[in-house]
């Protein structure tokens, strides 16, 4: 699994940070930095994947690779 963030779309919202805060948090702006690019381990997918999907600006793409 791939985890990717577009910040200039990222509004700050957060919900990546507090879904899956051993991949995403977020810079003195507040904007997504990625910590994890390649997460793996059990309930990684299905929290990476409810981060993506509730993105308010869709900057959280989850890809297979």
């Amino acid at each position: 699994m791939k985890v990717h963030a577009d910040r200039d779309r990222c509004i700050g919202a957060g919900l990546c940070a507090l879904n899956a805060p051993s991949v995403f948090d977020q810079d003195d702006s507040g904007l997504v930095v990625v910590l994890d690019d390649s997460p793996s381990g059990a309930g990684a997918v299905d929290a990476h994947k409810l981060a993506e999907h509730i993105c308010p600006s869709k900057a959280i793409l989850v890809s297979d690779g």
